[in-house]
């Protein structure tokens, strides 16, 4: 196949992998004369960095071949879809090439198993060892880890790349045993807990040689099966404390042609898969716990966002003084977050805090205004019951497009 007719195949079949993302990648230097790339260049895959920066990276696959049969996987061993494969040569002509058009900063690479789980993950750690040592590439680099490779493969992937990530695929271990027989949660485990040893042991140590500076993330595939988002986020949430992850991404199952009976016809509503963001986010944030946002099993809400929910469901805290209140405790208020907390609370030390602060800060009032009580301010809605409130602060229509 000619170069082109690859990218086009290999680039449409890495979109189902979300766990893209440059998020805390450190700024290589560029200096020397051969130096190339920088993740802080402007740019196809775009992700941003936490100070607010837009990665551009190349996306792709080495190959979509693959030895496993994934029930859920378009590129699985029974799929009927057209195959094609990079040498890691190609895959470095194409990053340098793209980057040299001011296209991208960097590239993502996963692949299918080929061959074996070594031979596999010896293919990508060979792209970016060329694109390190030969080239001297400086732009971000992100590799998939085949969790079944050898540990000293692992590392070695991990003194070239700026992130690794390792997909649990599924929330469940009974989930993966149904529909992907031949992954291993144990395994898939011991791969992450050997990235975190590799991150913890050079953190603060200058003269150490880096790994996975950006550290390491994890997908979870929703939808293609019964778990509920309660089970979703406790999994999220103890793998987090037990890997330190710096992101856990979820991806709404995508009905594939000829799909097995194992998996759903229909795809879920892809607003579920926003609010597991939302959800996600309160979780690394806001100090929330599963249980505080789903008191038990069951989906998050579609209708209004996780922190409303709560809210709602905690009328006691509310409406709370803004002038007295904890600094977590307003950041928890629907519509204000934790940079406008912060800011609350150094105006508060040097005057009480009115309605038209809110509105300078840009606080989201259509939201917070039920909740709070300032120095000139304490809201009607406070009266009205939960069901009647949520109705009023609904944001289902805003949302249908997300359907």
């Amino acid at each position: 196949m000619e170069l082109i007719d690859k990218l086009t195949v290999l680039a449409d079949a890495a979109k189902y992998d979300a766990s893209c993302a440059s998020s805390g990648a450190p700024r290589r230097s560029s200096k020397g004369r051969n130096g190339l790339g920088a993740t802080d260049g402007t740019g196809i895959c775009h992700s941003f960095t936490p100070d607010g920066r837009c990665v551009s990276l190349l996306k792709v696959l080495l190959t979509n071949f693959c030895l496993y049969d994934c029930q859920y996987c378009v590129n699985r061993r029974s799929s009927n879809v057209p195959r094609a494969r990079f040498t890691p040569e190609e895959v470095v002509r194409l990053t340098l090439d793209f980057y040299r058009r001011n296209l991208i900063s960097g590239l993502f690479l996963s692949s299918g198993i080929i061959r074996s789980a070594d031979y596999t993950m010896e293919q990508l750690t060979r792209v970016a060892r060329l694109l390190r040592e030969t080239h001297e590439f400086r732009g971000y680099i992100h590799l998939k880890t085949i969790p079944d490779a050898d540990p000293l493969l692992i590392a070695e992937a991990g003194r070239y790349a700026d992130r690794l990530s390792v997909n649990v695929e599924l929330p469940t271990e009974d989930g993966l045993t149904r529909l992907a027989p031949e992954k291993s949660g144990r395994t898939i485990r011991q791969a992450m807990g050997q990235i975190r040893l590799g991150v913890e042991a050079t953190e603060g140590e200058p003269r150490a040689p880096s790994f996975a500076p950006a550290g390491q993330s994890t997908q979870m595939i929703i939808g293609a099966d019964a778990t509920d988002d309660s089970a979703i986020l406790h999994t999220a949430q103890r793998l987090y404390g037990a890997y330190g992850l710096k992101r856990v991404y979820y991806s709404a199952f995508s009905p594939i042609p000829q799909s097995p009976n194992s998996v759903p016809l229909q795809p879920p509503p892809l607003l579920r898969e926003h609010r597991l963001y939302q959800a996600d986010f309160l979780l690394r944030g806001y100090g929330f716990g599963v249980d505080e946002l789903l008191g038990g099993p069951g989906n998050l809400p579609l209708d209004i966002d996780p922190k409303l929910a709560w809210a709602l469901s905690h009328r006691e805290q509310f409406p709370l003084d803004l002038n007295r209140a904890e600094p977590m405790l307003i950041a928890r208020v629907p519509g204000i977050g934790v940079r406008n907390a912060k800011r609350l609370v150094e105006l508060r030390r040097e005057r009480r805090i009115r309605y038209a602060d809110l509105i300078r800060l840009r606080c989201a009032m259509d939201k917070a205004r039920p909740f709070i009580v300032t120095q000139d301010y304490r809201p009607r809605e406070a009266t009205l019951e939960s069901s009647a409130l949520r109705r009023q602060l609904s944001d289902q229509p805003a949302q249908m497009a997300l359907w």
